[in-house]
């Protein structure tokens, strides 16, 4: 035989062994799933984070609205102006109301000067009558006199006559002092409620005038001024609100008005610890605590309260949070946003493993999955538990797959509080217990007793196409 017969004939057989042994790797290999996994361990600390977005919001905030109708003249503070209570703000048009002011002024003094000219005419009235009513007595005293000698035929008719005229004259006199005086009394009320009328008209006028210049009510800053010297602005009537003018904003005390999912504000408290970060101070954490928690949901598309629509919405919803600071910084403004993430739970020295190694099966595929491990007797598969009356999920089970050798074996576990990227396990799982944490696809199609093979290698890095 010739020797490249011989040569091709030892290719030949180096091929087909070759081939044969590439075939049963092949072969068993094939079913095997490429996992990732990882230490079961204790953690000295695992706390459980809502987290919400929003903006600064001043406990104590006031909006300025116009007071009357009128023209701006003068302007006295700016936007990020420091402010206190009682500071002037704002002045506004007031030759009409100070007019009407110094016309009632007026009115009240020529009022005054009335009534003291009435309560002179009262008191002469009071004088006069007190004149004929002594005239009155004196008369009386004749008359009686004069019946008396007239009787006794010591004075003749016409001397009584005469005395009985002055009485009756003197009674008329009377009546008519007493009439004149009643007619006194009554202009001296007269003048007296038109003088508390015109007092009554001059505290509306002052007050008119008063609401031309705007006081601040708190101390604060101007934290929005959107108008202008010289534009006009009308109060409010009715349903209208007046011409809008400045906002006030006591930024003594500071919160963080944050928006939680409807999914989580079960777990917020009141009294909460949070960890607040402001935008516009980057690398900064301030500390606070919840102190409100609004009972009504808001619709995230249009901020409104459910109560204020009309039809069923299956909209995601929200609710109202407040975090206030406590050491807010002096240069907040409102409206900066925030994020805020609220401490809803902690626990210490817990068994923890990442989030994404838990996975869901359905109570069928485990069950059949044990009864196969049973026929090629292999019982290390753990047993799902017993599905809980009224159990919506029943027909699922949560848990996690332990690594066995070379398979996979789904083990259910109860889980408790969640943090950022782990969660805690309460029940089935013991720390050094090895368990499947990836990848995410695999994990996703990993069946029990799953053939797997363990790649804990850094993924390589791909390099950017030329």
């Amino acid at each position: 035989m010739k020797t490249w017969h011989k040569v091709g004939i030892g290719l030949g057989a180096a091929a087909l062994v070759g081939g044969i042994v590439l075939f049963s790797i092949n072969q068993a290999n094939k079913g095997v799933v490429t996992v990732q996994t990882a230490k079961v361990a204790k953690l000295d600390s695992l706390v459980s984070q809502v987290t919400a977005s929003g903006e600064v919001k001043p406990t104590t905030y006031t909006n300025i609205t116009a007071q009357g109708f009128g023209r701006i003249t003068e302007i006295l503070v700016k936007e990020g102006d420091h402010i206190k209570k009682g500071d002037k703000l704002l002045l506004q048009d007031n030759v009409q109301a100070n007019a009407d002011v110094q016309a009632q002024d007026a009115a009240i003094n020529s009022g005054e000067s009335s009534v003291q000219a009435a309560d002179a005419s009262y008191k002469a009235a009071q004088s006069d009558l007190l004149t004929q009513e002594a005239n009155l007595e004196k008369a009386k005293l004749d008359y009686d006199r004069g019946q008396g000698l007239y009787k006794d035929g010591l004075i003749a008719k016409q001397d009584y006559d005469q005395r009985k005229t002055t009485y009756d004259a003197a009674v008329a006199t009377v009546e008519a002092s007493r009439a004149r005086m009643l007619a006194q009394k009554a202009q001296l009320d007269q003048v007296r409620a038109q003088l508390n009328q015109s007092k009554a008209v001059l505290v509306h006028t002052k007050d008119v005038l008063s609401k031309t210049t705007y006081y601040s009510p708190i101390n604060g800053i101007v934290s929005y001024l959107p108008v202008r010297m010289g534009e006009y602005v009308v109060p409010g009537i009715q349903n209208a609100t007046g011409s809008f003018l400045m906002t006030l904003s006591d930024m003594s005390v500071v919160t963080s008005e944050v928006k939680v999912d409807e999914t989580d504000i079960v777990n917020v408290k009141i009294g909460q610890d949070a960890d607040v970060t402001i935008d516009a101070v980057p690398g900064k954490i301030f500390k606070g605590k919840v102190t409100e928690i609004g009972s009504q949901a808001v619709l995230r598309s249009s901020g409104l309260a459910t109560t204020q629509t009309t039809t069923s919405n299956q909209e995601a919803k929200d609710f109202k949070v407040v975090v206030t600071l406590e050491n807010p910084p002096e240069n907040l403004r409102p409206g900066l946003s925030t994020t805020a993430k609220v401490k809803t739970a902690e626990r210490k020295d817990v068994i923890g493993i990442p989030i994404q190694a838990l996975a869901v099966r359905s109570r069928k595929d485990l069950e059949e999955a044990a009864k196969n491990s049973k026929k090629n007797g292999n019982v290390t598969l753990a047993a799902p538990p017993p599905p809980a009356a009224g159990d919506p999920k029943k027909d699922e089970v949560q848990g996690v797959f332990v690594v066995n050798g070379k398979k996979a074996i789904f083990r259910p576990v109860e889980t408790g509080i969640s943090g950022v990227t782990d969660i805690e396990i309460t029940k089935g799982l013991q720390p050094g217990d090895e368990i499947v944490v990836g990848s995410y696809k695999a994990l996703r199609t990993l069946k029990p007793e799953a053939m797997i093979k363990v790649d804990n290698s850094a993924p390589k890095k791909t390099e950017d196409s030329q």
